[in-house]
């Protein structure tokens, strides 16, 4: 696997890498002060870090939910805080036509988990020449999402990384298979975990999504430990006020203790690697680690 360079920072690098903010813009003074705020708490912790939000959330589980400011406002914000804060940045396109604009502000294009499969979009994506996040889809399995990164690849763009974000369980939850994690590194490309997303209970409340923030932490740490390049977190100063996705987000005071425990458990699953530690599938069970 080799790094993917994502506006001057590194991701499968080595160190680990801390992707957040506020789901959805919902203000330029709102956006600059979340992302100064968690760049100071990335800077303590020695984490790089990306800002994240969306300018349009197109999927929202009812018409009367916030959807954002829209792309023209939404990329003056981004770019405002691109500025300010002096960072990456990381927003997500819903349609081709959104790609050549969002990329002249960000240096990370998502591809929405809903979309993974989109030809035209991940193509577009790619064209542009910025890094892409192909978010893998709730319905794929991890091996599946080859498929996607070639269609980006094949466009001549090899600055890819995938983020995993659960898979559909039943009704109304999804669950995170850890298996997928190194599964989805062999494929060759760094591999972000999207904590929060993967704590929705999408649908599950009274038109929006629910979500299970108290789980974030442990969720976190395992996929930390399973050998992930990255965490995708959504944070807020205040959750319950939140515009979108407010039971899942991480409470911004509670981020600098999760993402020291984060970056210790890091440095201790790269520490065995380096020393050429493999668990191998017939060493599970038996007690050898």
């Amino acid at each position: 696997m080799f790094p993917v360079e994502c506006g001057g920072v590194s991701l499968g690098g080595g160190a680990l890498v801390l992707i957040a903010g506020p789901c959805v813009i919902e203000s330029e003074s709102h956006a600059v002060d979340l992302a100064l705020a968690v760049k100071e708490i990335a800077a303590r912790a020695g984490t790089p870090y990306i800002f994240k939000a969306s300018y349009d959330k197109a999927n929202r589980t009812s018409a009367r939910s916030f959807r954002g400011p829209g792309i023209a406002e939404g990329l003056r914000t981004l770019a405002r805080v691109r500025d300010a804060a002096g960072v990456p940045i990381l927003t997500d396109i819903h349609e081709p036509a959104q790609a050549a604009p969002a990329a002249e502000v960000a240096d990370v294009l998502q591809i929405p988990a809903f979309l993974s499969r989109q030809t035209d979009l991940l193509i577009a994506a790619a064209k542009t020449g910025r890094t892409i996040n192909i978010k893998k889809g709730q319905f794929l399995a991890p091996l599946d999402m080859r498929h996607a990164i070639e269609k980006v690849t094949s466009s001549g763009n090899r600055r890819v990384f995938v983020t995993e974000r659960g898979f559909s369980f039943g009704y109304n939850n999804l669950v995170v298979d850890m298996r997928a994690f190194p599964i989805l590194r062999s494929l060759g490309y760094p591999v972000v975990y999207d904590v929060t997303h993967s704590l929705q209970l999408p649908g599950g409340g009274d038109g929006v999504t629910a979500g299970q923030a108290e789980f974030i932490e442990p969720l976190a740490s395992a996929g930390v430990a399973a050998g992930v390049d990255g965490v995708f977190l959504e944070v807020h100063e205040r959750p319950e006020q939140a515009k979108s996705d407010a039971q899942n987000a991480l409470r911004l005071d509670l981020l600098p203790a999760l993402l020291d425990r984060l970056v210790r458990i890091h440095e201790v699953v790269h520490s065995k690697e380096s020393r050429g530690f493999h668990l191998q599938v017939e060493d599970v069970g038996k007690g050898r680690s």
